[in-house]
């Protein structure tokens, strides 16, 4: 794995944060939400220039998508209650088996 995927993977964990963040705001902690959302997204777009140094354009996108989709879902199935509905589950693998199969072919 090159330090672009890497840098890819740690811009997918901070887009989370960012998620988080708009969520805490949403819920109104403003201040730290708005920090925690500032912070993340930001951190995030740097990672995913950086990965793109190396990586194309449409999987690097692709992949720092499904990154966020499929943490963000997760974090909202264990620490929110969301659905844990198996459709849910099995579409969310879908997401994981197309992020692994871009990789691969990269």
């Amino acid at each position: 794995m090159t330090w672009h995927w890497l840098a890819l993977l740690g811009a997918g964990v901070f887009e989370v944060l960012g998620v988080v963040g708009f969520a805490r705001v949403s819920q109104g902690r403003a201040l730290a939400g708005g920090v925690l959302m500032t912070l993340g997204f930001g951190t995030a777009l740097g990672f995913l220039a950086l990965a793109m140094r190396g990586i194309d354009l449409g999987v690097a996108y692709a992949v720092f998508t499904g990154i966020g989709t499929v943490c963000a879902t997760l974090l909202g199935m264990l620490c929110w209650g969301e659905s844990r509905h198996p459709l849910r589950i099995a579409f969310t693998a879908l997401i994981v088996i197309g992020v692994l199969g871009l990789k691969l072919l990269n």
